[in-house]
């Protein structure tokens, strides 16, 4: 399974001939390696909320590649409007997909997005995503502040990677990433959510240092760059 980090909070998990996105954004997103829309090929779009920042290519994506796109249920009408194919879902609900099976957690954040008149839209609850995938168990906060029951997803799901969000400002900073890691118990964190504009800069090597000291394993990828990991 090959995962690609594209900067910001869009992940790209890859295994045998099936890709999935999670929160594409490249055009406008300062950091992307790969800001061509063709060169993504993808076959599901998955969607932690409604903010800009997270599905601005989602539909060029969508239409692209003929991907479903698969989000809370009010995100997914909403984008259902613009004649892609939608796979709505909800907090606490769980669905087996061709790629892998799915699971939605809260996420204490907000979700909105823009109407054609610059209206702000309600597109449902926040969420984090555990997507099992390949016999890993991967998940993605989403955009999050922490709270207590990161506890029982660290319980309830033995999670291989975590993607945390350590930018501070509109989500989780170092120190309180570095403590739901804790909760979480993942083999592996992963920084997102960092450095894509100069008011979320932070030093992602100094958040690994924070997760060592605490017995943990982090690792700081560069926009672009790739993990491999192998079914044992």
């Amino acid at each position: 399974m090959r995962i690609v980090y594209h900067g910001h909070s869009c992940i790209q998990v890859t295994h045998d001939a099936v890709s999935v996105i999670i929160d594409p954004f490249l055009t406008g997103n300062p950091l992307a390696v790969s800001k061509s829309l063709e060169q993504i090929k993808t076959q599901y779009i998955l969607l932690t909320h409604g903010h800009s920042d997270h599905i601005t290519d989602a539909i060029p994506l969508a239409k692209q590649n003929h991907a479903p796109i698969i989000a809370v249920e009010e995100l997914a009408i909403h984008l259902g409007r613009h004649g892609v194919q939608v796979e709505p879902m909800h907090v606490g609900g769980a669905w087996d997909f061709p790629f892998g099976r799915v699971n939605l957690t809260p996420a204490l954040h907000t979700s909105s997005a823009l109407s054609e008149d610059g209206q702000i839209v309600y597109t449902g609850s926040p969420v984090g995503i555990i997507l099992e995938i390949d016999g890993f168990t991967l998940y993605h906060a989403g955009d999050t502040g922490l709270f207590g029951d990161m506890r029982l997803i660290g319980e309830r799901f033995d999670i291989d990677i975590a993607f945390l969000p350590i930018g501070g400002r509109f989500t989780m900073g170092p120190e309180d990433a570095a403590i739901a890691a804790s909760w979480i118990k993942a083999r592996r964190v992963i920084p997102i959510h960092y450095d894509t504009f100069p008011i979320i800069k932070q030093d992602a090597s100094l958040f690994v240092q924070m997760l060592l000291q605490r017995g943990l394993a982090g690792q700081v990828l560069a926009p672009g760059e790739q993990v491999v990991i192998h079914s044992s």
